[in-house]
């Protein structure tokens, strides 16, 4: 099958793109013909050495799939070949920049037909990483303040809609040429990180979700109300310590399942959430989506066509 793929850490450049063997079928997985996969930041921090170090290679990054069925697993039950599907792989496993992925079938949903595989595709780790950042570790209840860091990425803009879903007073950063990008997603406050400090205009929030990390992160306590929470996906595997014993922070544990995916259907095919800009590539450029997601102020979301 074709792949893009790295034999060695470093820059967008290492990715390569061609033949490796397909993937090994195992019980309780199903194999899917990938037709859309999406980029996110882990992909290149992985391809960097970031993350960690890949001893395995050809080494194949990407976690965001939609796709088709073609083969089933010993014991699935509850897809048929032929079915439309969107998921995202577990975290340790990655490899869907490929023609072809087995997954475990319980950590998939059927992709609604009102969306094309690049619109699911897209949607699926930023919604997974949304949903239990906003809804299971903040806890976000209608009428609550949230600043939500870096508003114009892709779980940023999710979130944003979602915790306008929920009934909360969104205020987010973002430049100032993503401002009315920001504005349309329902932010009603928004501050232009190269003008403003937000410490100086935002205070007494209930909730504080950070996309962004570095100095972001430790300067994001200030900004909360006694009893705040903080949540970060920016700043490592685990919460960052709070400097505050009257704020929580937290890490949200982004759990890959179905009912989950099956909420973010939901949501986007009501209209509660919109699809982000979506940015297509196809497969063989790799790299320069790589390239252009390292740069990080992209709008929306990268999605690599695969077939």
């Amino acid at each position: 099958m074709k792949a893009a793929y790295f034999m060695k850490h470093g820059a967008p450049e290492v990715l390569q793109y061609g033949e490796i063997p397909d993937p090994a079928l195992k019980p309780g997985q199903v194999m899917v013909d990938v037709y859309a996969a999406s980029v996110n930041g882990a992909d290149w921090k992985t391809r960097s050495g970031a993350y960690r170090k890949i001893t395995n290679f050809p080494y194949v990054p990407g976690r965001d799939i939609s796709g088709v069925v073609s083969a089933l697993g010993d014991g699935v039950k509850d897809f048929r070949v032929g079915d439309a599907v969107f998921g995202v792989v577990e975290q340790r496993d990655e490899q869907t920049y490929a023609e072809k992925v087995a997954i475990n079938a319980a950590i998939i949903a059927k992709k609604p037909e009102s969306l094309s595989h690049i619109e699911a595709a897209a949607v699926g780790l930023i919604g997974l990483t949304a949903l239990v950042s906003i809804e299971d570790t903040l806890e976000l209840k209608p009428g609550e303040t949230i600043l939500i860091q870096g508003g114009a990425g892709g779980v940023a803009g999710f979130a944003i809609q979602l915790a306008k879903h929920i009934g909360a007073r969104v205020i987010t950063t973002t430049s100032a040429a993503n401002r009315d990008y920001v504005r349309s997603l329902g932010a009603d406050q928004v501050i232009d990180y190269n003008a403003e400090d937000f410490t100086k205009v935002v205070s007494n929030c209930d909730a504080v979700f950070d996309t962004v990390g570095g100095d972001v992160t430790a300067r994001s306590f200030a900004v909360l109300r006694s009893g705040g929470r903080f949540a970060s996906i920016a700043a490592g595997p685990s919460a960052p310590p709070s400097p505050r014993p009257d704020v929580q922070s937290l890490r949200p544990n982004v759990v890959r399942d179905r009912p989950h995916l099956e909420r973010i259907a939901q949501l986007v095919t009501s209209g509660a959430v919109r699809l982000p800009e979506i940015k297509v590539y196809p497969l063989s450029e790799a790299a320069a989506a790589h390239r252009i997601s390292e740069g990080r102020h992209l709008r929306g979301k990268l999605v690599l066509n695969v077939r």
